[in-house]
């Protein structure tokens, strides 16, 4: 596992699942059109995704689901890799694993929404009520991830320009 947490905090490792994240990102917006309007990802109740669920088509279903299965199976791994690489380079090595916690927690519960978001889509089995604990978990742990991660980037620059300042005198 130490070899996986020093894999995602290397500069490679960090610039590709950023790059990814934002490819991945930017290529929900052509099925959010397709499907007119907003992903069941962005649903935060079962309640609400059953309805939303309700106003697609078949065409509309099917390109969501797909768009689940690929789109948004790859970027949890990608925002996930990039905000934990991102917190874990930048906090000493003991700190790393709690640092880069709430960034795998986010993936991890962004693909547990995902599987029940594709079971619902596809017609297998209705358990969109567990979006009512996953989305607002998902989104909690992305927020808290997110500015651990930019948090730390910024200590580590403002730490960074007063040490060259120092240097400078």
């Amino acid at each position: 596992m130490s070899a996986l947490l020093r894999w995602l905090t290397s500069v490679p490792a960090i610039i590709a699942s950023f790059v990814l994240m934002v490819l991945i990102g930017l290529s929900f917006a052509p099925v959010q059109a397709l499907i007119d309007g907003p992903l069941l990802d962005m649903i935060a109740t079962g309640e609400a995704a059953r309805v939303r669920l309700e106003e697609m088509s078949a065409v509309q279903k099917t390109a969501h689901f797909w768009a689940s299965v690929l789109n948004d199976t790859a970027y949890p791994i990608a925002y996930g890799a990039f905000f934990a690489g991102l917190a874990g380079r930048f906090v000493p090595a003991r700190y790393r694993g709690w640092a880069m916690l709430p960034a795998l927690a986010a993936a991890v519960v962004d693909l547990f929404e995902n599987t029940v978001q594709a079971l619902a889509l596809s017609g297998s089995a209705d358990l969109l009520d567990l979006k009512n604990v996953l989305t607002p978990l998902k989104f909690g742990f992305l927020v808290l991830a997110a500015l651990l991660a930019l948090s730390l980037s910024l200590l580590a620059l403002i730490r960074w320009i007063m040490r060259r300042a120092a240097k400078d005198r």
